[in-house]
């Protein structure tokens, strides 16, 4: 069964989370946030976040990696420094020899919640029923987890379709 971390990119707030299994059956690993202090220099927080996004990865040894991918933002600042953020995750996903899957975040409410434009707390209530979770995650946690919940769904229809054609050959 592959293990999957799904992450959430935030200037201030990075989530993260970790599923394993299969489109049919998965199951929540550990998840969680890393929270970086604005009143850091940008340089700073993004050090700060590449360390700690190296930790989780060698700690929880995930095969695959899910990163919602860049929307465009209100104010050209906030662009680039999720730009910023996001270079760094890839950075760090890239020298742990994993691939940064993408996915954008309506294709990820979409998939999750059946609703592309679904809300912060259907997306935390999707996670914690598609997940059997005692309680509901933080919001930025329950982005992450429905990003790797996204890259296991899509990864099965995947290889579902390529069963059938195989079959049909």
């Amino acid at each position: 069964m592959p293990r999957v971390i799904g992450i959430d990119p935030g200037s201030h707030v990075t989530g993260w989370g970790v599923v394993e299994g299969d489109w049919q059956s998965m199951r929540h690993v550990v998840s969680g946030t890393i929270r970086l202090d604005p009143a850091l220099r940008l340089g700073d927080r993004l050090a700060l976040l590449h360390e700690e996004v190296m930790r989780l990865l060698h700690e929880h040894r995930p095969a695959e990696a899910a990163v919602e991918r860049v929307f465009v933002a209100r104010n050209a600042d906030s662009a680039l420094k999720l730009g910023h953020v996001r270079g760094v995750v890839l950075l760090a996903l890239h020298q742990a020899g994993l691939r940064g899957h993408e996915y954008a975040p309506a294709q990820v409410k979409k998939t999750v919640s059946g609703r592309g434009r679904a809300e912060k707390s259907q997306m935390v209530a999707m996670m914690r029923i598609l997940l059997s979770l005692d309680a509901d995650p933080a919001e930025d946690a329950a982005d992450a987890l429905a990003i790797a919940t996204t890259h296991l769904i899509l990864g099965g229809e995947r290889t579902l379709i390529d069963e059938v054609l195989g079959r049909a050959r």
